[in-house]
C-alpha cells in the first residue's frame, strides 16, 4: 500500500499568485485549517513543495 500524507492549509491564500491558489485547490484544500489525506506520490510531493510555505504535512500510518 502507498503511504498517505495529511496536508493542512495553515496560511490564507489572500494576496497569493493564481498558480499557488490553483495548486492548493487541486490538493483539495479550501479553507484555513482544512485538512485532506492524499497518497504519497511524486506529483503530490511536487505540489506540496510549490506551496510549502502555506501548508503543513505529516505522514499517516496505515
Amino acid at each position: 500500500m502507498a503511504a498517505k500524507l495529511k496536508i493542512v492549509l495553515r496560511r490564507s491564500l489572500i494576496g497569493r499568485p493564481e498558480d499557488q491558489r490553483a495548486t492548493v485547490r487541486v490538493l483539495g484544500l479550501t479553507k484555513v485549517n482544512h485538512s485532506v489525506i492524499q497518497d504519497d506520490t511524486p506529483a503530490i510531493r511536487g505540489m506540496i513543495r510549490k506551496v510549502e510555505h502555506l501548508v503543513s504535512v505529516e505522514e499517516q500510518k496505515e
